[in-house]
């Protein structure tokens, strides 16, 4: 008899290439809950189509796209609970939609104006509300892995049952961040669930260039936790593995890290040119693996969607999007005083006369 493979060796799957699943690792999820879970990978992949249309035609100036990798941020949204933080990476900004935040504040973000709960603050691409509990993610590599392990042992300190979900990208398992993070994690046996999504690229080098690990969850065995490799285009398996590590930081089990093997199928972002260093071969061998293209084959085994219902949805989402696009576009930038907001909580006094003296300046330029 062949011994099972580790699980930071193995690959963990749910869904088959008939569109059936494997019944021992099948989450038996509602049909609702599968019909909800498609609408989001379906509307993710169309706006995304939409926001890099924005950005060629000089309307937004930067956008960062998840296409291929949409199974782990709709997997892991509708596995974490509404109390859990999320610290996310470039490309996990979709759970914010996922667990209901408005679509056209989710755009505003991007041209950052009157309506981005930011003020225009950050960087496009980089959603963040504490409404749905997220916090916005920087553009230097790892920072946001011990913050999420930083909150987890807070909340264990306060016996509260929230867990923190820290997301990476490859190249961050490479940087100092991630050593701290995971033996911190490790030590302190904190609630969290540290989600590395292993898109084979980090920017223009390949994981092989950068590790010589025969997978990155095995990396989770120096620092004593265990590591779990998750089929990161089969949104089942994610939503299954993601519940399964909550579930055991919940009850007081420590943390998991999950490397999703998945691939990103665009630019690293609308300022890259993905050609100069990987092959086109390449990216059609992963598009036979797309996760929405799988996750349509099993809604299809089940009889649930066929194309009618798919022309339909499309059209709801397409107008849907339309609509947040005209809602944001052309509303005014935040008032220039909103600098000084959110800087104290009650401002002391220097803040409150630097205000009356900007207030009392001439206006800023129009570039209408």
């Amino acid at each position: 008899m062949t011994a099972p493979t580790a699980p930071d060796l193995g690959l963990f799957q749910v869904l088959r290439d008939d569109g059936s699943t494997d019944p021992a690792t099948d989450p038996f999820l509602p049909q609702d809950t599968l019909l909800r879970m498609y609408r989001e990978l379906r509307r993710v992949r169309l706006l995304e189509v939409r926001m890099v249309a924005l950005q060629r035609q000089g309307r937004v100036g930067f956008y960062g796209t998840c296409t291929g990798q949409e199974a782990t941020p709709i997997g892991v949204g509708f596995a974490a609970d509404p109390g859990d933080w999320v610290f996310p990476a470039l490309r996990e900004s979709a759970i914010m939609l996922v667990r209901g935040f408005p679509l056209d504040r989710y755009i505003a973000q991007v041209f950052g104006n009157e309506l981005d709960v930011l003020k225009g603050r950050q960087m496009p691409s980089h959603m963040s509300a504490r409404q749905v509990n997220q916090v916005s993610w920087s553009s230097c590599i790892g920072p946001q892995i011990p913050q999420a392990v930083g909150a987890a042992w807070a909340a264990k300190m306060r016996r509260r049952s929230m867990v923190a979900i820290g997301f990476m990208g490859d190249g961050a398992t490479s940087q100092p961040d991630f050593h701290n993070a995971m033996n911190f994690a490790g030590v302190f046996k904190v609630p969290c669930v540290l989600v590395c999504q292993n898109n084979h690229w980090s920017i223009s080098v390949p994981t092989s260039r950068q590790t010589s690990s025969a997978t990155l969850a095995i990396k989770a065995r120096a620092y004593g936790l265990p590591g779990v490799r998750v089929d990161g285009n089969d949104l089942l398996a994610v939503y299954r593995a993601t519940a399964d590590a909550a579930a055991r930081a919940r009850d007081g089990g420590g943390p998991t890290f999950l490397e999703c093997v998945t691939y990103r199928i665009g630019a690293h972002s609308t300022s890259d040119d993905p050609t100069r260093y990987r092959s086109e071969a390449e990216v059609e061998e992963w598009k036979k693996r797309d996760p929405l293209d799988r996750f349509r084959r099993y809604l299809v085994h089940q009889g649930l969607v066929d194309d009618a219902h798919d022309a339909q949805l499309d059209a709801e989402i397409g107008d849907e999007i339309s609509a947040a696009i005209a809602a944001v576009e052309g509303r005014a930038n935040p008032p220039r005083d909103s600098i000084f907001d959110d800087v104290y909580a009650r401002p002391p006094w220097h803040l409150e006369e630097q205000r009356r003296e900007l207030l009392a300046g001439p206006p800023a330029p129009s570039h209408g």
